[in-house]
């Protein structure tokens, strides 16, 4: 691997730490940090995958964020434009489900509450004030899921950079 794509990678997932750990958002960290080292930028999609955070408005039974936000990030630069335009929808897909599988191998799961359990022991339900409180107790927003954040970004990154 050269080292300019190991120091990006590297950054991103610097990049992805610090914002899951200041600022909260998992999917809007990891996509802020893969267009910071990337060079793009877009408020609009930022704002709308909003929602998406905590496994889709933090109910943990969705996709875990970090890859949504991963998945925003590849979207933005192949995903279709436009109906019936296909365009580079192929690739998007194809690089959407490298950075699934990459998920799948370290984490067993793309789901936010089962990334939960492999990380923490346990998943927590966000809606419930005393467990959100213990998630926080736990590092879940101080070390373990901005490193999750932290990874989804590097590997985005490493699957952009591979696809240029």
């Amino acid at each position: 691997m050269d080292s300019e794509k190991e120091k990006k990678m590297e950054k991103a997932y610097e990049s992805g730490f610090k914002y899951e750990r200041d600022y909260g958002s998992c999917p809007q960290c990891t996509f802020a940090a893969v267009n910071e080292i990337l060079g793009k930028e877009n408020k609009e999609i930022f704002k709308a995958i909003d929602g998406l955070a905590g496994g889709l408005g933090r109910t943990t039974n969705g996709t875990c964020g970090a890859l949504t936000g991963g998945v925003a990030a590849i979207s933005q630069r192949y995903g279709r434009e436009d109906f019936p335009n296909l365009g580079q929808r192929e690739k998007c897909m194809t690089l959407t489900k490298k950075l699934h599988d990459r998920f799948m191998e370290e984490y067993g799961s793309v789901i936010c509450k089962d990334v939960q359990t492999k990380i923490m022991g346990r998943s927590y339900d966000f809606w419930n004030p005393k467990e959100r409180e213990e998630f926080d107790k736990a590092g879940g927003h101080t070390e373990k899921c901005p490193d999750v954040v932290g990874k989804a970004a590097k590997w985005t990154v490493e699957i952009l950079m591979d696809e240029k």
